[in-house]
């Protein structure tokens, strides 16, 4: 079927004159996870996972993807005819620089404008004008969508308002905050593009990309309006009064390439290139002129207020109670009951569903048992999907998300006996956790400075991780949230974004280990960066850990750790108990004192 409809594209790409066609994970915003409308690299290629970029040419198809799904996309793209291209592995060319070499001088790449960002396009051209191509886009073409007969509607689910209790701070106060700094960089307009932005600056809240609340929209301000761009049949009438009372006025969901066309020359347009896609860029005026940086929302979003943060807190018991439910079903019943992956997960639906203020999954829930835990993005399905025993590690990546906050938890679980390999490993992985979390910084550090305490443990063994060690996690919003993370690898076109941290940033740390055809294993908590001591030598900062759930002591190897690490798990699990046992059954209780008795 993959071949098929790939040979259907190259037919089309043949009626356009087009060397080659390229297709990404993005929808019309920049999202790193999107609807069923936008899943067109899914369709094309069979490969499920969250990143990757399909490039098609007449002889031959590839996929470019990250360390987190080489496993799950060397299986999904068997038999496709269509060449894995491993992102950051040693040999393996950048997806531009391949094209700069394949594409012949004066060819033509084709693409959907609307789901491919300004900046990455224009990167693309300066790696072809140092090859001295001349590659000309044509930008305009939905070839997928011509293909995709049964292609599923643009999703249109109802919009809800948040309230004060949940944000902290109203929409009109956030709104004042932007038009501030759009003064300072004398912006006229400012075009806002990405999902999650306008709705944390609105305070509305959808459901139109699974597991993450954010509604299909654009939006436009300038000093004396705001323009919501937007299928109205989402809002209801108190909704749209509410938003109406602020200076909300609303236009259609597509006319703001209209929009933009009318912004007259000689004024200031801001965007974040990063995030606003190259159709929309490429119908401005020429006249006008272009402001580039990141989105003023962006770091008032990432730094949680107090009334947020406060919410994360209470959110991360609800939550850690549900998982730490489930952690004791499972020692409880591992093979005594049917037990599979699938249901695992069914289970942690269930146990989270009867939580306060619970409003679904934060991402897909990743249940891998024993080598399926080595793949990083695992997702079990009916095919894949392997019953528990009661030996070896199931690792468990899932979140929440609930009306006033989002979380985003890992415990890798023992099942039975162990070998030492596993319990060495699992070691490791939970000193990197703890070092990290531990961490002491003055004001001015970012997250690539402080990744080395999660990894040092790991990289004194000769061993590693492919993925970051942490990301930023929104407040009732996308589980990732830029523009915070923990990574050792600085690239050079993200110099300039790197942030530094600051109180009120929740960002998770989750370090791992995964030997491919064996086990894997990562422990993920999420934390609050907050403030310390502020000496003669700066301000100092800090972290709190929000999630509270028993990390499994069945497979540590206490002789490996330091006596300042048993004491910062010793520490970590004493608060843990007393935070969840008034909300447990006895002998849950009974249990978790066991699960986080001092080693």
């Amino acid at each position: 079927m993959i071949k098929e409809r790939l040979a259907k594209l190259r037919a089309l790409m043949e009626r356009e004159g087009l060397d080659a066609y390229l297709i990404l994970t993005q929808d019309f915003h920049g999202s790193e996870y999107v609807g069923e409308y936008f899943k067109c690299r899914k369709f094309m290629s069979g490969f499920t996972g969250s990143a990757g970029s399909l490039l098609v040419m007449k002889d031959m198809a590839g996929l470019w993807t990250d360390g987190r799904y080489f496993l799950q996309a060397e299986k999904e793209l068997a038999d496709t005819s269509i060449t894995l291209f491993k992102m950051q592995e040693e040999g393996v060319p950048k997806l531009s620089d391949f094209l700069a070499d394949k594409l012949p001088d004066g060819g033509k790449l084709g693409f959907d404008g609307r789901a491919f960002n300004y900046k990455a396009a224009q990167n693309f051209l300066k790696v072809f004008e140092k090859k001295e191509k001349k590659i000309s886009f044509v930008y305009d073409k939905d070839l997928v969508g011509e293909i995709w007969e049964d292609r599923p509607a643009l999703s249109a689910e109802p919009t809800m308002l948040l309230d004060l209790f949940c944000t902290g701070k109203s929409r009109k106060d956030k709104i004042s905050d932007i038009r501030r700094a759009m003064a300072e960089k004398k912006a006229d307009y400012f075009v806002l593009s990405s999902l999650d932005d306008i709705a944390w600056l609105l305070n509305i809240r959808g459901a139109d990309v699974n597991c993450n609340p954010v509604v299909l929209s654009y939006l436009a301000m300038t000093e004396e309006s705001l323009i919501l761009f937007i299928n109205e049949k989402v809002l209801s009438d108190s909704v749209r009064e509410a938003l109406s009372l602020d200076g909300v006025t609303f236009a259609p969901y597509n006319a703001v390439y209209d929009y933009v066309k009318q912004i007259p020359e000689g004024k200031s347009l801001y965007v974040d290139d990063k995030k606003t896609n190259y159709a929309i860029m490429m119908n401005r005026a020429e006249g006008v002129k272009l402001l580039t940086g990141d989105n003023f929302t962006l770091l008032p979003k990432c730094i949680k207020n107090e009334t947020e943060v406060n919410n994360e807190r209470e959110v991360h018991i609800r939550d850690g109670v549900a998982v730490t439910k489930l952690i004791y079903w499972l020692k409880k019943n591992v093979g005594k009951i049917p037990m599979t992956e699938l249901s695992v997960a069914e289970k942690f639906e269930e146990l989270r569903s009867v939580q306060k203020h619970y409003m679904g999954p934060s991402f897909e829930p990743i249940v891998g048992y024993g080598e399926h835990g080595a793949i990083i993005h695992y997702s079990a399905t009916k095919e894949s999907n392997v019953i528990l025993e009661p030996k070896g590690f199931v690792l468990m990546d899932t979140g929440g998300q609930y009306l006033e906050g989002t979380t985003d938890i890992t415990r890798t679980v023992a099942l039975g006996e162990l070998t030492r390999e596993e319990q060495e490993a699992f070691t490791l992985v939970l000193r990197g956790n703890l070092n990290l979390a531990a961490a002491k910084f003055k004001t001015g550090i970012c997250g690539a400075n402080l990744d080395y305490l999660a990894r040092f443990p790991m990289w004194e063994q000769g061993l590693d991780y492919n993925h970051g060690t942490g990301h930023g996690v929104g407040c009732f919003l996308n589980v990732h949230e830029g523009p915070v993370s923990f990574h050792w690898r600085i690239r050079e076109e993200e110099r300039t974004t790197y942030t530094e941290l600051a109180e009120g940033m929740v960002i998770s740390d989750e370090p791992g280990l995964y030997f491919e055809g064996k086990f894997g294993i990562r422990t993920e908590n999420l934390i609050v960066c907050k403030k310390a001591e502020k000496t003669e030598y700066g301000q100092f900062l800090t972290f709190e850990t929000l999630t509270m759930v028993p990390i499994d002591l069945d497979a540590v190897l206490v002789e490996n750790l330091s006596e300042r690490e048993r004491k910062l798990l010793n520490t970590y699990h004493k608060k843990v108990y007393e935070t969840l046992s008034p909300y447990l059954e006895a002998e849950e209780v009974e249990w978790l004192r066991e699960a986080t008795r001092e080693v």
